[in-house]
């Protein structure tokens, strides 16, 4: 029993340790003192200051989770200010370092602002406690958030959440709360671009009662056994209020949030036809990007009023755009009809790259403009009424997203859907069950295909010009990651992964370059805590947790 203890501790110190060399590592590449450029809470904490706490915390929770057996309480808060103190102790050696030696010569980003974020402007000595103290504190509350119940836990999850996004968001939302409320209403939220203290706790604690009212009033409502067509009905009443907001979104966000707003849009439409692919066929596709340049090209070639355009509307080239990508997603689908797995994706990866060589290629440069692109695309218009800005082309990319997910929704929930899913679970089953596999595939490369179409011939019209190097496989990889982190095979889930992965860094722009290192760890720590994604589906769900439900972890 002792070695079990003593194994244990072990194991949390070590996490500690991990936590404070993540930190460490955030601090002396410059991350922290780029963010802490901008305050959350006006005078009190900088995203910099969330940035080398957030290790520790994950840490303490996670932790704190798999924490069991008899005195639990006690055993979880030691654990969690055992992993506060070691990885504080971390960041301490860098601020004795960085007053001791030179530092700055070998680590140019230790600089006297750094310095001044990790003591909290309280400089050595006395910032040694205080970062020691916020950070054990700040384990000791993630950890004390799994005795609450799940409800509650989340409802603070989400309060604090949303107060952290605003308030990192904050410079993006000062000019459209003056804009339709007055600068005197501007004094009273923000102060040089951040949250006030006193909004910020007041958005905190409602946004935690209505998020746990909500939570029981969706669990505490009778099941009614109604009518198909008053069920239908009452879907439709209760879709009303976001139709209506969706409807109005770009009233409310301006131009520029518009403009992001349109770019997760685009990417939502692929990933919805990519979780068609990967979520409920189960074929990896790392060449997804090449229908969404089918669909775009085509949309180039048909409508541009260049010497390599046609001239056609729109509106005729659009189906004719999604006609070619899904006859696309037909021809690749036939020779690797045989392949699964990692052979599956080294093929689609080549596939993508040869669509984007042939239109870079001298040889299709009398037709696609070769490196110099398809120019004098014309937008979108309906009659004289032209979709030239971010607020008019919204609505068709929302009509387009819309289109999408009912299809997608349908398709999931029919007779193809569920072959898609068993063909997912094993092929060899699925086939001895009476499923067709090259039909079944065939239609998951096709639909998926037209999808990503359908968004390329939008983005061609949006920007008015299309060139290759808009077409890499960064493309893919991103849509890729959003269906994961979302959750794949959910639709909702998807929207979500588009947010965080597209929105999210257009909107914190001036942190661009760690936008990667951001992406890549939110993808680490979403496959190892929380694989299923954000918003999973019930079947994904239940697949990756009914082995951890079958092996618990041992008691500690």
């Amino acid at each position: 029993m002792s070695n079990v203890i003593q194994q244990d501790w072990r194991r949390t110190l070590q996490q500690g340790a991990i936590a404070g060399f993540i930190s460490l590592n955030i601090a002396a590449i410059g991350m922290v003192e780029h963010f802490g450029e901008r305050f959350l809470i006006a005078g009190l904490i900088t995203l910099g200051q969330v940035a080398f706490l957030a290790a520790p915390l994950a840490f303490s929770y996670t932790t704190a989770r798999s924490t069991m057996g008899q005195g639990r309480v006690l055993n979880t808060l030691l654990k969690a200010a055992a992993i506060g103190l070691v990885s504080s102790l971390f960041l301490i050696f860098l601020i004795w370092a960085a007053q001791t030696f030179d530092v700055r010569s070998i680590l140019p980003n230790v600089s006297p602002t750094l310095i001044g974020l990790l003591t909290f402007e309280a400089g050595p000595g006395v910032g040694y406690i205080i970062l020691l103290t916020v950070t054990v504190v700040t384990c000791l509350i993630a950890a004390s958030s799994t005795f609450l119940q799940e409800n509650v836990s989340k409802a603070l999850f989400f309060g604090f959440g949303l107060t952290i996004l605003v308030g990192s968001l904050s410079p993006n939302l000062v000019e459209r709360v003056r804009n339709f409320f007055g600068q005197d209403m501007v004094r009273v939220l923000f102060e040089s671009n951040a949250l006030q203290l006193w909004p910020g706790i007041i958005l905190a604690v409602a946004s935690t009662i209505l998020y746990f009212a909500y939570q029981r009033f969706s669990t505490s409502r009778p099941k009614t056994t109604s009518k198909p067509k008053a069920d239908l009905t009452s879907r439709l009443l209760k879709q009303a209020p976001l139709f209506i907001i969706l409807m109005s979104l770009p009233f409310f966000l301006g131009t520029y949030l518009t403009e992001v707003t349109n770019n997760v849009g685009i990417f939502l439409l692929m990933g919805l036809g990519l979780n068609i692919v990967v979520g409920l066929a189960g074929l990896l596709d790392l060449g997804y990007v090449a229908f969404f340049a089918i669909g775009a090209y085509t949309m180039g070639v048909l409508t541009s009023t260049g010497s390599l355009g046609l001239g056609l509307s729109f509106w005729v080239a659009l189906p004719i755009c999604v006609a070619v990508a899904a006859f696309a997603g037909i021809v690749l689908g036939v020779p690797v009809l045989k392949m699964r797995g990692d052979y599956l994706a080294i093929v689609t990866l080549g596939f993508g790259e040869i669509i984007r060589l042939i239109a870079l290629s001298d040889m299709m440069k009398p037709f696609l403009g070769g490196a110099q692109g398809v120019l004098n695309i014309p937008k979108p218009s309906l009659g004289t009424f032209i979709l030239d800005d971010p607020e008019r082309l919204y609505y068709v990319i929302l009509a387009g997203a819309l289109l999408a997910a009912f299809i997608s929704n349908r398709l999931r929930e029919s007779r193809i859907g569920r072959s898609w899913i068993a063909v997912r679970e094993d092929e060899d089953v699925a086939e001895a069950m009476g499923i067709n596999l090259v039909r079944t595939k065939l239609l998951a490369f096709a639909i998926g295909a037209g999808f990503s179409g359908l968004a390329g011939a939008i983005f061609a019209s949006k920007l008015t010009s299309i060139f290759p190097h808009s077409f890499n496989i960064l493309i893919s990889i991103n849509v890729l990651s959003l269906i994961i982190v979302g959750g794949l095979g959910s639709i909702p889930g998807t929207v979500v992964g588009a947010i965080i992965l597209v929105g999210l860094p257009e909107l914190l722009r001036e942190f661009a370059e760690f936008r990667w290192l951001i992406y890549g760890a939110l993808l680490v720590l979403m496959m190892l805590n929380r694989p299923e994604g954000f918003i999973p589906s019930d079947i994904m769900r239940r697949e990756l947790h009914t082995a951890d439900a079958e092996n618990p972890p041992p008691a500690s």
